[in-house]
């Protein structure tokens, strides 16, 4: 998939420069800055296979249409190489951010072709419940995890999101207890402003 994401990249920036403009720009912007092809190879390198996996959870396991969302969030990253300027390496926030809003894009354009064809009130539709809400919000927190160093990464993954006792998650890590109480601490306390900053939990 990465080189089909690379191929459509140089088959739009082609197309664009023989017609004179950029891709899904105006003519007057002929000269907007794409990120180079082997940057975008690294981007894939180093999140494609992340990017995809999430992508398959949030898609319900269809893999056409996880793909699809994965090369269009590189072909996102190509036409915005400002977005990359700390390099590809630093780049995973930025990348699934993208994917979770084309994803939620995706969703409401079904939604919205469904309710065309659909025979019901509108009002039988009010306040029903998003199935994936919860999905993207996990998407969120797996995004906001992967700013933490490993070792407090790990440990909260065991004990919040595979909810292992702090002996078990000892045993899993091979650690002793006492090392799981104290990187739980500081893994809460350095994940806090993460996701305060994301607004994911209210600041103060």
């Amino acid at each position: 998939m990465a080189i089909d994401a690379t191929v459509h990249a140089e088959d739009t920036h082609r197309a664009a420069g023989e017609a004179g403009e950029a891709p899904g720009a105006p003519v007057s912007r002929a000269d907007r800055p794409t990120l180079d092809q082997q940057t975008l190879a690294e981007l894939y390198r180093l999140h494609g296979g992340y990017l995809l996996r999430a992508m398959l959870r949030v898609t319900s396991g269809d893999r056409g249409k996880a793909e699809d969302i994965v090369q269009e969030t590189l072909l996102r990253a190509w036409q915005n190489p400002a977005a990359i300027r700390r390099g590809p390496e630093y780049s995973r926030p930025w990348l699934f951010t993208v994917a979770r809003r084309i994803a939620i894009d995706h969703f409401r354009m079904q939604a919205a072709r469904a309710q065309e064809v659909a025979d019901d009130a509108p009002e039988e539709h009010a306040g029903t419940h998003d199935p994936y809400d919860e999905v993207l919000a996990a998407q969120d927190m797996a995004i906001a995890l992967a700013e933490l160093q490993p070792h407090h990464r790990d440990v909260l993954v065991e004990l919040h999101m595979h909810g292992r006792s702090m002996a078990e998650a000892a045993a899993v890590l091979g650690v002793p207890v006492g090392t799981v109480k104290s990187r739980s601490f500081y893994a809460v306390r350095a994940l806090r402003p993460i996701l305060e900053a994301r607004g994911m939990v209210a600041a103060g």
